[in-house]
C-alpha cells in the first residue's frame, strides 16, 4: 500500500496503526464469467487507524483490535460472495473494520495480480480510505458468512481413473479451420446420450481477452444509498441510563448562556435532567490567553445512545453560536459526556468515559458537589472527591456559586481585566479578583476559606 497520511485524533495528534499486510484467498469476483468460474488469486492490505493507548494502559485487548479475528474477516470478504468489481469488495472490506468501535479509519488496498488484462502488468490495486464522516458504500460481512464456490466445485469429486481425459471428436471443422479436439473428463463422456447430445462444449479461448459486456459500464451514476455503520454508540439503552454531562462557557454573557443550556437540555426528548451543580469560575486550563470560564455538571438520564445524545448536545452549542475556531480556546457553550453509565468505548467522534474528567478539577469540584459519593470509572478514575481533591487545575477554581439559575451571579464573567460581565449584579459587590464576598447566593461545599476560594 502507497504511504498513507497521517490521521488526526480528535484532539489532534495523529491516531496510531495497526497494518495487516498481505492476507491472500481465492476469490471469484469479476465481470467476465471465467472469473466467476475458475477464481483468482486476490491480496488485501489493511491500515487501522486507533488510539492504542488505552489498550497499552490496560494491556487488555478489548480496547484494541484484535488482528487474528481481523485477518480472518478479511478472507471471509475475499473469498465470499462475488461481486463484479474490486471496488466492491475493497469497501465491504472498509465496512467490515469500522465496524469494530475501535477503529476510526481505515486503508483498503485490494490487489487483483491475475486481472485479465491483454497487455503485460505487475498489479492492479484498487486502494479506498474510509472513516466515520465518509461511510463505506457497503455493509459489514458478517464473521459467519459462508465461502463462495461455483456450482461446478460442488460436483461430487471423480476417482482419479474417472478423470482420465477422453478425446471427443469436435464434430466437421470449418472450411480452413484448424483441427481441433474437445477433452472431456471420462465421466462425462458416460453420460447417456440425450444429456451429452444436449451438452455444449466451451470452445478454447483465442486472440484476445474479450472486453465486458457493453452495458456493465454504461449504467448510469447513482448516488449509493449506503446503511451507517454501527457501532455500540449508537445502541440506545434497554433502560434508562444515567448520565453526567459538564457545560462551560467565556463568551458573552456566560451565565445566561448556561441557564438558557440547561433549559434547552432538559428540553431534549428522551433525556431528563435530575439535578445541576453550582456554578464555578474556573482558569482556563490550556489554550491561548482568554478569559475565566464558568462551569457546571449536570446529573441526567436518557435513553438516547451516546451517539445520540453526542447530536443533541451538539446541537445545543450550535444552537449557542458554538464555534471550534481554536484548539481549546474561548467559546460560547461547551457541553461534553463525562460518563454515560458504565459504557466504556473509543470511536472517532466519541469517548467515554472522558478521557480527560479524572485530571479536570473545574467537572470534579461541581460534580462531587451536586453527587458526593459518586465515582468515576475507566482508565484513571475513583472517587470523584478524591479526584477533585488532586486534580492538576483545583487551585484554578476560584469559587462556586449554589443558586446561580435562579439569582444573578456577582462577576459571574469579569473580562480579562476583572471588570463585572454583563450578567452581573451591581448591587453586590465584588474583590477585584472577581471573588465573591459572601451572602446566601455564595458557598463552598467541598470546604474552603470564608470567601468561597477553593482551599488547596
Amino acid at each position: 500500500m502507497s504511504d498513507e497520511a497521517d490521521v488526526p485524533g480528535r484532539d489532534g495528534h495523529r491516531l496510531d496503526r495497526i497494518r495487516l499486510v498481505g492476507v491472500t484467498a481465492t476469490g471469484y469476483h469479476g465481470v467476465f464469467e471465467h472469473e466467476r468460474r475458475e477464481g483468482q488469486t486476490f491480496v488485501a492490505d489493511v491500515v487501522a487507524h486507533l488510539d492504542t493507548r488505552r489498550a497499552a494502559a490496560t494491556d487488555d485487548l478489548r480496547h484494541t483490535l484484535n488482528y487474528g479475528v481481523l485477518a480472518e474477516q478479511v478472507v471471509t470478504v475475499l473469498a465470499g460472495e462475488p461481486a463484479d468489481l474490486v471496488e466492491t469488495v475493497a469497501e465491504r472490506i472498509a465496512a467490515t473494520v469500522l465496524a469494530h468501535p475501535q477503529v476510526q479509519c481505515v486503508d483498503v488496498a485490494v490487489h487483483k495480480p491475475q486481472a485479465p488484462i491483454t497487455v503485460p502488468f505487475g498489479d492492479v490495486v484498487v486502494e479506498v480510505r474510509r472513516d466515520r464522516t465518509w461511510l463505506p458504500a457497503a455493509e459489514p460481512v458478517p464473521d459467519d458468512a459462508p465461502r463462495w464456490l461455483p456450482e461446478s466445485a460442488a460436483r461430487p469429486a471423480l476417482d482419479a481413473a474417472d478423470a482420465a481425459p477422453l478425446e471427443v471428436p469436435a464434430g466437421p471443422a470449418a472450411p480452413d479451420a484448424p483441427d481441433a479436439t474437445a477433452v472431456l473428463p471420462l465421466a462425462a463422456a458416460a453420460l447417456p446420450g440425450p444429456v451429452l447430445d444436449d451438452l455444449e462444449l466451451p470452445a478454447a479461448p483465442s486472440g484476445p481477452v474479450p472486453s465486458p459486456p457493453a452495458d456493465a459500464w454504461e449504467a448510469e451514476d447513482e448516488v449509493v444509498d449506503a446503511e451507517l455503520v454501527q457501532d455500540a454508540m449508537d445502541a440506545a439503552p434497554d433502560a434508562p441510563v444515567e448520565v453526567v454531562l459538564a457545560i462551560g462557557s467565556n463568551l458573552g454573557a456566560a451565565q445566561h448562556t448556561l441557564r438558557d443550556a440547561v433549559a434547552d437540555l432538559a428540553a431534549v426528548p428522551g433525556l431528563e435532567v435530575l439535578d445541576v451543580s453550582a456554578l464555578a469560575r474556573t482558569a482556563p486550563v490550556g489554550g491561548p490567553e482568554q478569559p475565566d470560564f464558568l462551569n457546571a455538571v449536570l446529573i441526567a438520564r436518557t435513553t438516547l445512545s451516546p451517539r445520540d445524545l453526542l447530536r443533541a448536545t451538539s446541537e445545543v452549542e450550535r444552537r449557542h453560536g458554538r464555534e471550534r475556531l481554536v484548539h481549546w480556546g474561548p467559546r460560547t457553550l461547551d457541553v461534553d459526556i463525562i460518563v454515560y453509565g458504565d459504557v466504556s468505548a473509543v470511536t472517532d467522534d466519541l469517548e467515554l468515559p472522558h478521557p480527560r474528567a479524572h485530571e479536570r478539577a473545574f467537572v470534579l469540584q461541581p460534580w462531587a458537589q451536586v453527587q458526593p459519593d459518586a465515582v468515576l470509572h475507566g482508565l484513571g478514575g475513583g472517587p470523584v472527591a478524591q479526584l477533585a481533591a488532586t486534580a492538576p487545575d483545583r487551585d484554578g477554581v476560584r469559587w462556586l456559586a449554589l443558586d446561580w439559575l435562579t439569582a444573578p451571579v456577582p462577576a459571574a464573567q469579569p473580562d480579562p481585566g476583572g471588570a463585572a460581565a454583563a450578567d452581573a449584579d451591581p448591587g453586590v459587590p465584588s474583590d477585584p479578583g472577581g471573588d465573591p464576598l459572601g451572602g446566601p447566593a455564595w458557598a463552598d461545599p467541598l470546604g474552603g476559606t470564608p470567601t468561597g476560594r477553593q482551599d488547596p
